[in-house]
């Protein structure tokens, strides 16, 4: 998939809508909407970075839809974010003791 597919997937996995966007990045609706259209081109550099940014994913993830993941700069592989979206549904007292768990694995 390319830039304009990878954020349509992104926009829509956030529930983000193209308004909501513009005011995360301070980017115009209309540039932003012209990169969701079939015949689009990709974003400069720097317009790529805000997006992706305000998304909170590596702008590698909008070019070329690699799973990475940026939360608090560090960056994630798809793995480990599908690990931590099991375990937040799981119940606090197993919580704890699988983090016990993989604490004691780590010392």
């Amino acid at each position: 998939m390319g830039f304009k597919e990878n954020l349509k997937e992104e926009l829509t996995y956030k529930g983000m809508l193209v308004k909501d966007l513009a005011e995360k990045t301070g980017l115009n609706q209309a540039s932003l909407s012209n990169y969701l259209r079939e015949n689009s081109s990709i974003p400069s550099a720097d317009i790529a970075v805000k997006i992706a940014k305000a998304l909170n994913v590596s702008v590698e993830y909008l070019v070329s839809g690699k799973d990475r993941l940026i939360i608090e700069k560090e960056v994630f592989d798809i793995q480990i974010i599908q690990i931590a979206k099991k375990l937040s549904k799981i119940n606090k007292d197993d919580l704890k003791h699988i983090i016990a768990l993989i604490e004691s694995y780590l010392t």
